[in-house]
Protein backbone atom coordinates (compact mmCIF):
# COMPACT_ATOMS: atom_id res chain seq x y z
CA UNK A 1 0.00 0.00 0.00
CA UNK A 2 2.80 2.29 1.07
CA UNK A 3 2.11 6.31 0.30
CA UNK A 4 0.55 4.84 -2.96
CA UNK A 5 1.65 8.22 -5.24
CA UNK A 6 3.92 7.30 -7.91
CA UNK A 7 1.78 4.48 -9.44
CA UNK A 8 -1.31 6.75 -9.00
CA UNK A 9 0.09 8.68 -11.01
CA UNK A 10 1.11 6.65 -13.73
CA UNK A 11 -2.66 5.41 -13.46
CA UNK A 12 -3.82 8.99 -14.01
CA UNK A 13 -1.50 8.94 -16.62
CA UNK A 14 -2.66 6.41 -18.76
CA UNK A 15 -6.05 6.79 -17.38
CA UNK A 16 -6.27 2.82 -17.19
CA UNK A 17 -7.30 0.02 -14.11
CA UNK A 18 -3.37 -1.67 -14.40
CA UNK A 19 -1.76 0.68 -12.12
CA UNK A 20 -2.21 1.23 -8.27
CA UNK A 21 -1.65 3.72 -5.85
CA UNK A 22 1.00 1.21 -4.59
CA UNK A 23 4.65 2.45 -4.77
CA UNK A 24 5.98 5.83 -2.49
CA UNK A 25 7.74 8.67 -4.01
CA UNK A 26 7.95 12.13 -2.65
CA UNK A 27 5.42 14.34 -3.55
CA UNK A 28 5.94 17.56 -5.98
CA UNK A 29 6.96 19.72 -3.49
CA UNK A 30 5.74 22.63 -5.74
CA UNK A 31 2.10 22.26 -6.05
CA UNK A 32 0.13 23.40 -8.99
CA UNK A 33 -2.97 23.62 -7.09
CA UNK A 34 -3.89 25.91 -3.43
CA UNK A 35 -3.65 23.65 -0.59
CA UNK A 36 -7.08 23.79 0.64
CA UNK A 37 -7.10 24.82 4.54
CA UNK A 38 -8.45 21.52 5.77
CA UNK A 39 -6.28 19.14 3.99
CA UNK A 40 -3.30 17.62 5.44
CA UNK A 41 0.02 18.15 4.05
CA UNK A 42 1.60 21.20 1.94
CA UNK A 43 2.65 19.03 -1.37
CA UNK A 44 0.59 18.90 -4.76
CA UNK A 45 -2.41 16.83 -3.45
CA UNK A 46 -3.58 16.15 -7.45
CA UNK A 47 -2.88 12.65 -7.05
CA UNK A 48 -2.99 11.92 -2.83
CA UNK A 49 -5.19 14.60 -1.84
CA UNK A 50 -8.38 11.69 -0.54
CA UNK A 51 -5.68 8.91 -0.11
CA UNK A 52 -3.51 10.80 2.55
CA UNK A 53 -6.37 13.00 4.51
CA UNK A 54 -8.31 9.46 4.80
CA UNK A 55 -5.00 7.89 6.34
CA UNK A 56 -4.23 11.33 8.47
CA UNK A 57 -8.23 10.75 10.05
CA UNK A 58 -8.11 7.31 10.50
CA UNK A 59 -4.23 7.59 11.93
CA UNK A 60 -6.03 10.09 14.17
CA UNK A 61 -8.72 8.03 15.38
CA UNK A 62 -6.58 5.31 16.28
CA UNK A 63 -4.85 7.48 18.70
CA UNK A 64 -7.61 9.02 20.20
CA UNK A 65 -7.55 12.20 18.56
CA UNK A 66 -10.68 14.21 17.38
CA UNK A 67 -9.66 15.90 14.28
CA UNK A 68 -10.49 19.24 12.94
CA UNK A 69 -14.36 19.33 11.32
CA UNK A 70 -12.52 21.48 8.48
CA UNK A 71 -10.43 18.60 8.09
CA UNK A 72 -13.31 15.96 7.86
CA UNK A 73 -15.36 18.65 6.25
CA UNK A 74 -12.80 18.47 3.14
CA UNK A 75 -13.00 14.67 2.96
CA UNK A 76 -16.96 14.62 2.80
CA UNK A 77 -16.78 17.52 0.13
CA UNK A 78 -14.76 15.46 -2.23
CA UNK A 79 -17.65 13.05 -2.58
CA UNK A 80 -19.18 12.53 -6.13
CA UNK A 81 -22.92 12.57 -5.99
CA UNK A 82 -22.52 9.00 -7.05
CA UNK A 83 -20.60 7.99 -4.04
CA UNK A 84 -17.21 7.88 -5.16
CA UNK A 85 -14.13 9.97 -4.97
CA UNK A 86 -11.41 11.18 -7.04
CA UNK A 87 -7.73 11.09 -6.02
CA UNK A 88 -8.25 15.13 -5.69
CA UNK A 89 -11.24 17.84 -6.59
CA UNK A 90 -9.76 21.39 -6.58
CA UNK A 91 -13.26 22.39 -7.13
CA UNK A 92 -15.88 20.33 -5.02
CA UNK A 93 -18.48 22.82 -6.13
CA UNK A 94 -18.51 21.39 -9.13
CA UNK A 95 -20.60 18.32 -10.38
CA UNK A 96 -18.46 15.39 -11.16
CA UNK A 97 -18.24 14.51 -14.96
CA UNK A 98 -17.32 11.58 -17.03
CA UNK A 99 -13.82 13.11 -17.23
CA UNK A 100 -13.14 12.80 -13.76
CA UNK A 101 -10.83 10.12 -13.04
CA UNK A 102 -12.55 8.18 -9.74
CA UNK A 103 -11.11 5.45 -8.26
CA UNK A 104 -11.46 2.82 -5.78
CA UNK A 105 -8.31 3.18 -3.61
CA UNK A 106 -9.27 6.72 -2.48
CA UNK A 107 -13.07 5.59 -2.20
CA UNK A 108 -11.87 3.00 -0.27
CA UNK A 109 -9.62 4.73 2.16
CA UNK A 110 -12.27 7.57 2.31
CA UNK A 111 -14.59 4.94 4.13
CA UNK A 112 -12.47 3.34 6.17
CA UNK A 113 -11.83 6.82 8.11
CA UNK A 114 -15.60 8.00 7.91
CA UNK A 115 -16.94 4.89 9.12
CA UNK A 116 -14.04 4.80 12.26
CA UNK A 117 -14.80 8.54 12.73
CA UNK A 118 -18.48 7.99 13.13
CA UNK A 119 -21.86 10.29 12.22
CA UNK A 120 -20.93 10.01 8.34
CA UNK A 121 -22.61 6.88 7.92
CA UNK A 122 -24.99 7.86 4.65
CA UNK A 123 -21.54 9.19 2.83
CA UNK A 124 -20.27 5.78 3.78
CA UNK A 125 -22.77 3.92 2.27
CA UNK A 126 -22.94 5.73 -0.87
CA UNK A 127 -19.41 4.96 -1.43
CA UNK A 128 -19.82 1.32 -0.45
CA UNK A 129 -22.60 1.05 -2.98
CA UNK A 130 -20.52 2.43 -5.56
CA UNK A 131 -17.56 0.23 -4.59
CA UNK A 132 -20.11 -2.62 -4.99
CA UNK A 133 -21.50 -1.81 -8.58
CA UNK A 134 -18.09 -1.57 -10.10
CA UNK A 135 -16.62 -4.72 -8.69
CA UNK A 136 -15.52 -7.33 -11.11
CA UNK A 137 -16.57 -10.47 -12.13
CA UNK A 138 -14.05 -11.98 -10.49
CA UNK A 139 -14.91 -10.75 -7.14
CA UNK A 140 -12.14 -7.89 -7.12
CA UNK A 141 -11.16 -4.54 -7.81
CA UNK A 142 -8.94 -2.33 -10.04
CA UNK A 143 -7.73 0.84 -9.38
CA UNK A 144 -10.17 2.54 -11.45
CA UNK A 145 -13.60 0.98 -12.68
CA UNK A 146 -13.19 -1.97 -15.34
CA UNK A 147 -9.44 -2.14 -14.40
CA UNK A 148 -8.05 -5.62 -14.02
CA UNK A 149 -8.71 -6.85 -10.41
CA UNK A 150 -5.54 -6.25 -8.40
CA UNK A 151 -4.48 -7.38 -4.61
CA UNK A 152 -3.92 -3.62 -3.55
CA UNK A 153 -6.81 -2.45 -4.64
CA UNK A 154 -9.16 -5.69 -3.54
CA UNK A 155 -7.75 -5.59 0.01
CA UNK A 156 -8.28 -2.19 0.55
CA UNK A 157 -12.44 -2.41 -0.68
CA UNK A 158 -12.32 -5.34 1.88
CA UNK A 159 -11.31 -3.25 4.84
CA UNK A 160 -13.61 -0.14 3.35
CA UNK A 161 -16.65 -3.04 3.54
CA UNK A 162 -16.12 -4.51 6.87
CA UNK A 163 -15.50 -0.75 8.40
CA UNK A 164 -19.08 -0.48 7.14
CA UNK A 165 -20.12 -3.33 8.71
CA UNK A 166 -20.57 -5.10 5.71
CA UNK A 167 -19.84 -8.72 5.44
CA UNK A 168 -16.85 -9.18 2.39
CA UNK A 169 -17.36 -12.87 2.04
CA UNK A 170 -20.90 -11.79 0.80
CA UNK A 171 -20.00 -8.88 -1.35
CA UNK A 172 -19.84 -11.25 -4.49
CA UNK A 173 -20.01 -10.49 -8.51
CA UNK A 174 -20.40 -13.55 -10.84
CA UNK A 175 -20.58 -16.16 -7.79
CA UNK A 176 -17.53 -14.50 -6.63
CA UNK A 177 -16.09 -13.28 -3.52
CA UNK A 178 -13.29 -10.86 -3.17
CA UNK A 179 -11.59 -13.66 -1.23
CA UNK A 180 -11.78 -15.59 -4.47
CA UNK A 181 -10.17 -12.99 -5.88
CA UNK A 182 -7.58 -12.42 -3.58
CA UNK A 183 -6.63 -16.38 -3.74
CA UNK A 184 -6.80 -16.60 -7.31
CA UNK A 185 -3.57 -13.68 -6.94
CA UNK A 186 -1.91 -15.81 -4.34
CA UNK A 187 1.06 -17.65 -5.43
CA UNK A 188 2.08 -21.59 -3.93
CA UNK A 189 4.62 -22.11 -1.63
CA UNK A 190 7.27 -23.23 -4.88
CA UNK A 191 7.23 -19.47 -5.51
CA UNK A 192 7.44 -18.49 -2.20
CA UNK A 193 3.44 -18.22 -1.17
CA UNK A 194 3.01 -14.26 -1.67
CA UNK A 195 0.20 -12.27 -3.27
CA UNK A 196 0.85 -10.81 -6.91
CA UNK A 197 0.07 -7.32 -7.38
CA UNK A 198 -1.52 -8.95 -10.71
CA UNK A 199 -1.09 -10.76 -13.35
CA UNK A 200 1.00 -10.01 -16.71
CA UNK A 201 0.12 -10.06 -19.99
CA UNK A 202 1.13 -13.77 -20.33
CA UNK A 203 -1.19 -14.16 -16.80
CA UNK A 204 1.46 -14.94 -14.62
CA UNK A 205 1.91 -13.94 -11.12
CA UNK A 206 4.88 -12.62 -9.82
CA UNK A 207 5.47 -12.31 -5.89
CA UNK A 208 5.19 -8.57 -4.98
CA UNK A 209 6.20 -7.37 -0.88
CA UNK A 210 4.02 -4.26 -1.47
CA UNK A 211 0.75 -6.49 -2.81
CA UNK A 212 1.77 -9.17 -0.14
CA UNK A 213 1.46 -6.66 2.60
CA UNK A 214 -1.78 -5.75 1.16
CA UNK A 215 -3.18 -8.72 0.81
CA UNK A 216 -2.48 -10.41 3.81
CA UNK A 217 -4.45 -7.85 5.71
CA UNK A 218 -7.25 -7.73 2.65
CA UNK A 219 -7.19 -12.24 3.43
CA UNK A 220 -8.02 -11.13 7.04
CA UNK A 221 -10.86 -9.32 6.55
CA UNK A 222 -9.12 -6.17 8.09
CA UNK A 223 -8.50 -2.73 6.92
CA UNK A 224 -5.81 -0.34 7.13
CA UNK A 225 -4.84 0.13 10.80
CA UNK A 226 -5.65 -4.29 11.76
CA UNK A 227 -5.09 -5.02 15.71
CA UNK A 228 -2.86 -7.89 16.29
CA UNK A 229 -3.99 -11.20 16.25
CA UNK A 230 -5.16 -12.63 19.82
CA UNK A 231 -2.48 -15.07 19.33
CA UNK A 232 0.92 -15.27 18.70
CA UNK A 233 1.57 -17.75 15.61
CA UNK A 234 5.06 -17.83 13.05
CA UNK A 235 3.14 -18.64 9.72
CA UNK A 236 3.98 -21.83 7.61
CA UNK A 237 2.75 -21.84 3.58
CA UNK A 238 0.20 -24.24 2.44
CA UNK A 239 -1.72 -25.00 -0.37
CA UNK A 240 -3.37 -21.45 -0.34
CA UNK A 241 -6.89 -23.00 -0.90
CA UNK A 242 -8.26 -20.92 2.03
CA UNK A 243 -8.08 -16.56 2.38
CA UNK A 244 -6.57 -17.50 6.38
CA UNK A 245 -4.41 -19.66 4.48
CA UNK A 246 -3.09 -17.46 1.78
CA UNK A 247 -2.64 -14.71 4.50
CA UNK A 248 -0.60 -17.09 6.60
CA UNK A 249 1.56 -17.55 3.18
CA UNK A 250 1.80 -13.99 3.09
CA UNK A 251 2.84 -13.79 6.11
CA UNK A 252 5.81 -16.36 5.67
CA UNK A 253 6.83 -14.49 2.59
CA UNK A 254 7.32 -11.07 4.64
CA UNK A 255 8.61 -12.44 8.02
CA UNK A 256 11.27 -14.29 5.44
CA UNK A 257 11.84 -11.21 3.71
CA UNK A 258 12.68 -8.53 6.46
CA UNK A 259 14.60 -11.41 8.31
CA UNK A 260 17.83 -10.34 7.25
CA UNK A 261 17.48 -6.60 7.16
CA UNK A 262 14.53 -5.71 8.70
CA UNK A 263 13.08 -3.98 6.14
CA UNK A 264 11.73 -4.48 2.78
CA UNK A 265 13.53 -3.04 -0.48
CA UNK A 266 12.15 -0.57 -3.09
CA UNK A 267 10.28 -1.64 -5.84
CA UNK A 268 11.31 1.34 -7.81
CA UNK A 269 13.15 0.92 -11.16
CA UNK A 270 17.16 1.73 -10.31
CA UNK A 271 16.35 1.78 -6.31
CA UNK A 272 16.40 -2.27 -5.63
CA UNK A 273 18.66 -1.89 -2.88
CA UNK A 274 16.89 0.87 -0.83
CA UNK A 275 14.81 0.36 2.26
CA UNK A 276 11.26 1.02 1.66
CA UNK A 277 10.33 2.64 4.71
CA UNK A 278 6.02 2.51 3.66
CA UNK A 279 6.33 -1.15 2.26
CA UNK A 280 8.01 -2.11 5.55
CA UNK A 281 5.40 -0.66 8.34
CA UNK A 282 2.60 -2.25 5.96
CA UNK A 283 4.58 -5.79 6.34
CA UNK A 284 4.37 -4.85 10.44
CA UNK A 285 0.89 -4.87 10.00
CA UNK A 286 0.37 -7.79 8.45
CA UNK A 287 2.50 -9.58 9.94
CA UNK A 288 1.01 -8.84 13.61
CA UNK A 289 -2.72 -9.31 12.13
CA UNK A 290 -2.01 -12.51 10.69
CA UNK A 291 0.48 -13.94 13.94
CA UNK A 292 0.56 -11.41 16.76
CA UNK A 293 2.85 -8.18 17.34
CA UNK A 294 5.73 -10.57 18.36
CA UNK A 295 6.05 -11.85 14.35
CA UNK A 296 6.32 -7.81 13.72
CA UNK A 297 9.39 -6.83 16.48
CA UNK A 298 12.33 -6.75 14.15
CA UNK A 299 10.66 -4.60 11.62
CA UNK A 300 9.19 -2.54 13.82
CA UNK A 301 12.24 -2.24 15.51
CA UNK A 302 14.03 -1.11 12.43
CA UNK A 303 11.08 1.53 12.02
CA UNK A 304 11.78 3.02 15.14
CA UNK A 305 15.24 3.41 14.26
CA UNK A 306 15.59 4.55 11.01
CA UNK A 307 12.15 5.89 9.83
CA UNK A 308 11.42 9.63 11.13
CA UNK A 309 13.80 11.26 8.36
CA UNK A 310 11.27 9.41 5.58
CA UNK A 311 8.04 10.42 7.35
CA UNK A 312 9.13 14.23 7.63
CA UNK A 313 10.02 14.29 4.25
CA UNK A 314 7.10 12.02 3.09
CA UNK A 315 4.64 13.88 5.14
CA UNK A 316 0.85 12.82 6.45
CA UNK A 317 0.73 9.37 4.58
CA UNK A 318 3.81 8.36 5.94
CA UNK A 319 3.16 9.20 9.85
CA UNK A 320 -0.28 7.42 9.64
CA UNK A 321 1.86 4.05 8.35
CA UNK A 322 3.80 4.37 11.18
CA UNK A 323 0.87 4.85 13.21
CA UNK A 324 -0.54 1.93 11.62
CA UNK A 325 2.01 0.18 12.44
CA UNK A 326 2.78 1.11 16.23
CA UNK A 327 -1.23 0.23 16.63
CA UNK A 328 -0.97 -3.50 15.85
CA UNK A 329 2.10 -3.43 17.58
CA UNK A 330 0.22 -2.00 21.06
CA UNK A 331 3.41 0.38 20.42
CA UNK A 332 2.97 3.73 21.44
CA UNK A 333 2.93 6.40 18.67
CA UNK A 334 4.18 9.17 20.76
CA UNK A 335 7.42 7.42 21.75
CA UNK A 336 7.99 5.82 18.38
CA UNK A 337 11.89 5.82 18.37
CA UNK A 338 12.00 9.20 20.20
CA UNK A 339 9.30 10.49 17.73
CA UNK A 340 5.88 11.61 18.67
CA UNK A 341 4.11 10.23 15.57
CA UNK A 342 0.66 11.96 16.52
CA UNK A 343 1.84 15.30 17.66
CA UNK A 344 3.86 14.86 13.88
CA UNK A 345 1.10 14.32 12.00
CA UNK A 346 -0.95 16.79 13.67
CA UNK A 347 1.61 19.44 12.63
CA UNK A 348 0.64 18.62 8.98
CA UNK A 349 -2.86 20.15 8.96
CA UNK A 350 -5.53 21.80 10.83
CA UNK A 351 -5.18 21.61 14.76
CA UNK A 352 -7.57 18.94 15.85
CA UNK A 353 -10.51 19.35 17.97
CA UNK A 354 -9.14 17.11 20.82
CA UNK A 355 -5.86 15.42 21.02
CA UNK A 356 -5.54 12.68 22.57
CA UNK A 357 -2.92 11.99 25.27
CA UNK A 358 -0.62 9.38 26.49
CA UNK A 359 -1.69 8.67 29.34
CA UNK A 360 -5.43 7.67 27.82
CA UNK A 361 -7.18 11.90 28.31
CA UNK A 362 -8.39 12.95 25.76
CA UNK A 363 -7.43 17.34 26.12
CA UNK A 364 -9.12 19.93 23.80
CA UNK A 365 -5.93 21.69 21.79
CA UNK A 366 -6.23 25.10 21.87
CA UNK A 367 -2.86 26.59 20.52
CA UNK A 368 -4.24 27.76 17.29
CA UNK A 369 -8.08 28.24 18.02
CA UNK A 370 -8.00 30.36 14.41
CA UNK A 371 -8.07 26.10 13.52
CA UNK A 372 -11.04 25.60 15.20
CA UNK A 373 -14.08 24.90 13.51
CA UNK A 374 -16.33 24.66 16.44
CA UNK A 375 -17.80 28.28 15.24
CA UNK A 376 -18.38 29.29 19.04
CA UNK A 377 -14.61 31.62 18.74
CA UNK A 378 -14.14 30.62 22.55
CA UNK A 379 -11.52 28.86 24.65
CA UNK A 380 -12.68 25.87 26.24
CA UNK A 381 -11.23 22.84 27.95
CA UNK A 382 -12.59 19.73 28.31
CA UNK A 383 -12.30 17.75 31.60
CA UNK A 384 -10.20 15.09 31.31
CA UNK A 385 -11.39 11.49 31.50
CA UNK A 386 -10.52 7.96 31.04
CA UNK A 387 -10.68 5.97 27.65
CA UNK A 388 -9.85 2.17 27.32
CA UNK A 389 -7.29 1.17 25.07
CA UNK A 390 -6.02 4.68 23.43
CA UNK A 391 -4.97 3.40 19.74
CA UNK A 392 -7.45 0.11 20.26
CA UNK A 393 -10.43 -0.42 18.04
CA UNK A 394 -10.50 2.79 15.65
CA UNK A 395 -12.12 0.88 12.79
CA UNK A 396 -13.04 -2.02 15.62
CA UNK A 397 -15.23 -0.51 17.91
CA UNK A 398 -18.21 -0.98 17.44
CA UNK A 399 -17.95 -2.69 13.95
CA UNK A 400 -15.52 -5.38 14.34
CA UNK A 401 -14.67 -6.71 10.80
CA UNK A 402 -15.82 -10.04 9.64
CA UNK A 403 -13.21 -12.73 9.21
CA UNK A 404 -12.81 -15.04 6.42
Amino acid sequence: MNVRRSAAVLAATAVIGAATPAVAASPSPTPSVAIPSGLYGSTDPTYDGVWRQSLALLAQDTAGVKPAGKAVDWLTGQQCANGSFAAFRADPAQACDAKLMVDSNSTAAAVQALAALGGHEAAADKAVGWLKSVQNADGGWGYAPGGASDTNSTSVVVGALAAAGEKPAEVVKGGKSPYDALVELALPCAAGGAFAYQPDKQGELAANADATAAGVVGALGEGLAAEAAAKTAAATCAAPGTPRQAAANGAAYLAKSVAKDGYLTSVLPGAENQPDYGNTADAVVALAAQGGAEQARGPLAWLQRNAAAWAKQSGPAAYAQLIFAAHATGTDPRAFGGTDLVAALNATGPTPQQTGKATGGLQRDDSDEKDSDDGFGVWWTVGVFLVAGIGIGFLISGRRKRRP
